[in-house]
Order: structure tokens, then sequence, then C-alpha cells
């Protein structure tokens, strides 16, 4: 098999999860390249649901190789408390099987703070709908060149400066702007130290671990967090997540040459859904709005927030195949559309007297456009067995294939439930 890459192609939330557990079985590593846990991937297998924020989807295969990449921001609170559950049903999370980069910049409970504070003190119709787990603040240390990195946590001396430095910032916007409390260096240093202490044997050289993988003739299952309409630079900004989305930052936020990305997967769901504030050109808040958000079970795997659901928006997806150029499509939770009697496919957006069919380049652009629809039959079976594109009623099959039409990218994989066996290649 060649190397993968497996990326949202819409606003996250698509079913990344499923499809990295499911492919992870046939490769030798898996990488979670960009993003922390302000995203989760949902897992279900053999009916028990299992929820990721940092440790990759790999994790649950018996023997392979985990690797958090330096692209990655990461909580280690949380990263050890995925590794207690997961241990606690008897999976082998040690050293031997999961490596996080020293290269990785690391969340501090300063970080946290200030999100939810920034948050705060904008206005309701500005928030941009953060989780407040202090991503954004990570990322924005690391470009100001102050951030904590996971190798920094094998040098206590090292840590406590610069955690003493952060703070000589942070401490005046905390009372002078956001009037809160000033956060103790010395406090912040103390309740790290036992996270880091734990976290070191974890610590390694991610880079030269997938070059080991490559040279051993396996397989390498890059994983991304969110989607491309979340990228920092072409998603919907300004409300975006804080890292690169795109399929591209595989190789800068895993530490590897852009020539081992071969197989590039694009994830998608059968209609659109987003979290929390900014644009939604197909956006329904009607019945069948209620209908696709009840039945999909749609709400965040991390926040528990309602997702906002809408037609397949077929300009968003374009985008991204432009962006990422996916060798293929994996479609998810097609189910949900069954019991609709038509359905709508967004093909192009009016914006500005005229018709486009990429997203506006300007700010806040898609806070304008009008979605022109095409309109399909729908199919009344339940296909959550189905196991074969054969198999599928036809107007699933022309929905599918009209979709590969406008996106001019090939379905591979399709998805009829949440279950791990509930998904079948073409």
């Amino acid at each position: 098999m060649s190397n993968i890459v497996v990326f949202g192609s819409q606003w996250g939330d698509e079913g990344k999860g499923k499809i990295v557990d499911m492919l992870a079985a046939d490769s030798a590593a898996i990488v979670r390249f960009q993003g922390g846990n302000n995203a989760g991937h949902t897992l279900v297998v053999g009916g028990e649901k299992c929820i990721l924020h940092l440790i990759p989807s790999g994790i649950l295969h018996p023997g392979k190789i985990c690797l958090i990449g330096n692209g990655v921001v990461l909580d280690p609170e949380v990263f050890l408390h995925e590794i207690d559950t997961l241990a606690a049903k008897g999976l082998d999370v040690s050293p031997a099987r999961l490596m996080v980069s020293k290269k990785t910049h690391v969340i501090i409970s300063y970080h946290r703070a200030l999100d939810s504070a920034r948050e705060g003190s904008r206005a309701k119709g500005a928030k941009i709908g953060t989780t407040g787990r202090g991503i954004g603040p990570c990322y924005e240390d690391k470009m100001h060149r102050c951030g904590i990195r996971a190798g920094d946590l094998a040098d206590p001396e090292l840590l406590r400066e610069k955690i003493k430095s952060a703070l000589e910032e942070k401490n005046v916007l905390f009372a002078k702007l956001y009037e809160c409390e000033p956060m103790d260096p010395e406090r912040v240093f103390q309740e790290l130290l036992p996270f880091a202490e734990r976290l070191r044997p974890y610590l390694g050289d991610v880079s030269t671990a997938i070059e080991q993988a490559v040279a051993a003739g396996g397989t390498v299952l890059f994983e991304g967090a969110q989607g491309t309409h979340l990228d920092i630079d072409h998603g919907t900004y300004p409300f975006v997540t804080s890292s690169t989305t795109v399929s591209g930052n595989a190789a800068s936020g895993s530490g590897c040459s852009p020539r081992m990305l071969e197989r590039i997967i694009a994830i998608v769901k059968a209609y659109t859904t987003r979290v929390g504030g900014g644009p939604f050109a197909t956006e329904l808040l009607d019945a069948t709005g209620d209908y696709l958000q009840e039945k999909g079970g749609e709400f965040g795997a991390t926040t528990g927030r309602r997702r906002r659901c809408g037609w397949l928006d077929m300009v968003v997806l374009r985008e991204s195949a432009r962006l990422n150029g996916p060798t293929e499509l994996a479609v998810t939770k097609l189910d949900v559309l069954s019991g609709l009697p038509e359905l709508k496919i967004c093909v192009e957006y009016e914006y500005r007297g005229g018709r486009i069919k990429h997203p506006p380049q300007e700010e806040n652009g898609m806070a304008y456009v009008t979605p022109v629809y095409e309109t399909l039959p729908g199919w009344t079976e339940d296909i959550t067995q189905v196991a074969s594109w054969a198999a599928l009623p036809k107007n699933a099959q022309a929905y599918l294939a009209r979709m590969e039409e406008l996106s001019g990218v090939p379905i591979g994989m399709v998805s009829v439930g949440p279950d791990r066996s509930q998904t079948f290649t073409r």
C-alpha cells in the first residue's frame, strides 16, 4: 500500500476517525499531524463507542505504532487521561508503540485561561466559537517563538524559566485587559511537573520513526483533525481553527518529505455540518435540518455542541479538491439521508451578480452568497447493512455519481453506519 493522508473536506466532523481506524489495519504507523484536543474522533467498534482527542485512532489496533507530530499542540493532562482510559480497556499504550515528537508544542494552563478570557470578552456576534482549550494561544506562542515544546518537559529548569518568561506578558493581559487574576509562574510549574514526569518516556524523534517505518516496507497513515474550511489560511477566516488542516501539512506537521504523501483521501459527509460560528451557505433552519441533526446524531465529539446541518455543498468540496489534491473520496453517513423524498446539492453560488464555482476569497464573503441547487430524488430503503455499490438503491447510486461528477474525484469508500464494519470499498 502507498502512504495515505486522510483529511476532512468540509468543516470537520466528517467521520475521519472511522476511516483512519479502518485503514490502520493495513498500516505500520499512524501519525497525527496538526490540531489539538479541540477535535475528537468518535469510533464505534463492535457496538462500543470510543472517543479520542489526541491519540491516533490506530491505537485500537494491536501492534501499530502511533505518533504525534510536531504540528500538533498537546495538552499533557488530556493526553495522559486518554492513556489511562485506553489502558483501563486493556489496550497497550506503552511508549513502545506511542510517541510524541519532542518538537510538539505543549498547552499550558495559561493558554486555556487566555483562550477563555478572550472569547468571553468578544461581543456576541463576534465570537469565534473556540472550544476554550488553549489551542489558539499555544499556536500563537509557537509563532511568537516563546512556546514550550514537549522536549522541554525533560529539563525542569528550562521549563521553569520558560513559564516565568511567558507569564511576564500574559499576566499584564490578564490583569489590565481581561480584569482577571494574574497567574503565579511557580504554581503553574509545580502543577505541570507531575504530568511532565509521566510524559517524558513518550518523547522521541517522530521524523526518524516515520523514516524507519517506510524503510521497513510499511505504510504510514497521516491523520488530520478538523476540516479544510477551518484551515487558518484557506478556511472561512476568522471563523477557523489555528492550524493548517490541508493535506500538504501532513509532511510539515510530521517531519517528512512531501514525496511520501501518495494516496490522499478526502472524507466527505453526505450532507454538510458545522459547529460554532461562521457562514454556512447551505444551512437548513427547518424540519429537514432537524431531521439530519437528530438522525445523524450531530453533536460534537469534543464539546457536545449541536452541529448545524445543511445540504451537501459542492462549492466547498470543489475547493477542498483544489487545495488538497485528493485521489479519492470516502463518503460517510449516507444512511442518514434515507427517508428524505428529495435531496438537494449546491452546485454553485450566486455572488455579487454572478455565478461562482469556488468560495469567494474576500473575508466573510461566504456570508453573502446564495446557494444554487440541483434536486435529486431520494430513497426510502434502509441501507445500513449494504456492503457494495451495486446493492445501494439506484437513487443513492445516482446521488454519489453526481458527487463524483461535480468534484472530479472518484469515490473509493462509502460508509452506511457508525460501526467499523459498516463501510465498504468500491
